[in-house]
C-alpha cells in the first residue's frame, strides 16, 4: 500500500505543470506597454511634452490595472489599452496615425490569446475607429486570422463596431509631419516607429498581446508591416511569453521576431530578458534594423528591450507603482 502511494506521489510530481525554479514567485498580474521607439532624446523634447507622454502612459496602465486587479481577463486589459492609445493624438495608432504616401491613414492592429494561440488582425483599415477591436472580434467571431482593408471595413461595420469618417484619424500636428516629409523625402524608417502595444498576465495566469499601428510615413502602395503579422509584431503563448514589437517592420517580419523570442525560451531555455537582448540587440542590430519589444513571460517577468534612442514604456505589476520611461538611460 504504502509502495503504492508513493510511485502515485512520484507521478503527481512529474506531471505537476512547470513553474520555473524554486522560489519563483509570480505576481498575481502584470502588464507592461509602449506607444513606439526611435530617436526619443532628452534635448530634442521639451519637458511639457515629455510630461504629457509619460501622463498618457500612467493613464493607460491605470486601465488595464483596474482590469486586472478587479479579476478581469489579459485580453480584455489588453485591448482595453489600446483603445486608450488609439484614441490619443500623442501616438501612431488609431486617431494620431501617420499619412501614407497619398495622404490617408491607414492602420494595422493584432492580437493574440496565451491560452490557445488564438489570434485576430486587420491591415489597411481607414475608418475604423478602434483596430484593436477589430482585430479581437476577427479572432473571436470569424473562421480567419486576418482580414484586410476593405473586407475589414465591411466585417467590423457587420460587428457594430464605430465607423468613423477617415477625417478622425487626421491631426494638425502629423499633417504637417507630413508635408515636411513629402517635400523633403524623408523617408528613412529608423527615424522613428510609431506603434502601441499591450502585454498582459491576469489572475488566472493568461497572458494576452496586442499591438496597434498607423504605419509607416510615406508608404506606399497599401504597404503592411509587421504590426499585424502573427509571429512578427505580436505574440503570445502561455507556455513561454507574450510580446508586442515596434520598429522597422520589414525586419520584424523577415526575422519573425516575436515568435524568435518565445523560440529562444522554449527551446534554448533563455529567459524573456535574455531572449529579448539576443533578437533585438544582436540579431537586428547586425541587420542595421531598429526598433524594440515590450514582454511578460508567464512569471509576470517584464522585458522592455530596444536598439533606438528611446521608447515609450511602462509596466505595472501588483502591489506595486507603475513604472514610466522615455529615455534610454532610465
Amino acid at each position: 500500500m504504502i509502495r503504492k502511494l508513493c510511485c502515485f506521489l512520484l507521478l503527481a510530481f512529474v506531471f505537476l505543470p512547470f513553474s520555473g525554479s524554486a522560489g519563483d514567485s509570480a505576481p498575481p498580474y502584470a502588464l507592461v506597454i509602449h506607444g513606439g521607439a526611435g530617436t526619443i532624446l532628452r534635448d530634442r523634447m521639451d519637458l511639457q511634452t515629455e510630461q504629457s507622454y509619460r501622463a498618457e502612459l500612467h493613464a493607460a496602465l491605470a486601465i488595464g490595472q483596474e482590469i486586472l486587479s478587479g479579476g478581469g481577463s489579459s485580453l480584455d486589459a489588453v485591448e482595453q489599452v489600446i483603445r486608450y492609445l488609439e484614441d490619443s493624438p500623442r501616438f501612431n495608432a488609431g486617431r494620431g496615425s501617420v499619412f501614407t504616401e497619398d495622404g490617408h491613414n491607414e492602420m494595422d492592429a493584432s492580437i493574440m490569446d496565451g491560452r490557445d494561440r488564438d489570434a485576430g488582425a486587420v491591415a489597411g483599415v481607414t475608418n475604423v475607429r478602434h483596430p484593436i477591436t477589430a482585430a479581437r472580434r476577427v479572432m473571436s467571431d470569424s473562421p480567419h486570422v486576418m482580414m484586410a482593408r476593405e473586407g475589414a471595413e465591411a466585417f467590423a461595420a457587420e460587428q457594430g463596431l464605430e465607423i468613423v469618417d477617415p477625417e478622425w484619424f487626421k491631426t494638425e500636428r502629423r499633417w504637417k509631419s507630413y508635408l515636411k516629409a513629402k517635400a523633403n523625402r524623408e523617408t528613412d524608417p529608423d527615424r522613428k516607429h510609431g506603434t502601441v502595444g499591450c502585454v498582459a498576465l491576469d489572475v488566472n495566469g493568461n497572458l494576452a498581446a496586442g499591438t496597434s499601428t498607423g504605419g509607416m510615413t510615406l508608404k506606399k502602395w497599401g504597404r503592411i508591416g509587421d504590426s499585424p503579422v502573427i509571429g512578427a509584431g505580436t505574440w503570445a503563448d502561455n507556455a513561454t511569453c507574450g510580446i508586442s514589437a515596434t520598429g522597422h517592420g520589414e525586419f520584424f517580419i523577415r526575422n519573425a521576431v516575436a515568435h524568435d523570442i518565445a523560440a529562444l525560451m522554449e527551446y534554448k531555455g533563455l529567459s524573456v530578458q535574455e531572449a529579448a537582448d539576443l533578437v533585438i540587440q544582436q540579431k537586428l542590430v547586425a541587420q542595421g534594423a531598429t526598433g524594440g519589444v515590450i514582454a511578460l513571460d508567464r512569471n509576470g517577468n517584464v522585458a522592455m528591450s530596444f536598439n533606438t534612442a528611446g521608447m515609450y514604456r511602462g509596466y505595472a505589476l501588483a502591489d506595486a507603482e507603475p513604472v514610466v520611461q522615455v529615455f534610454k538611460d532610465e
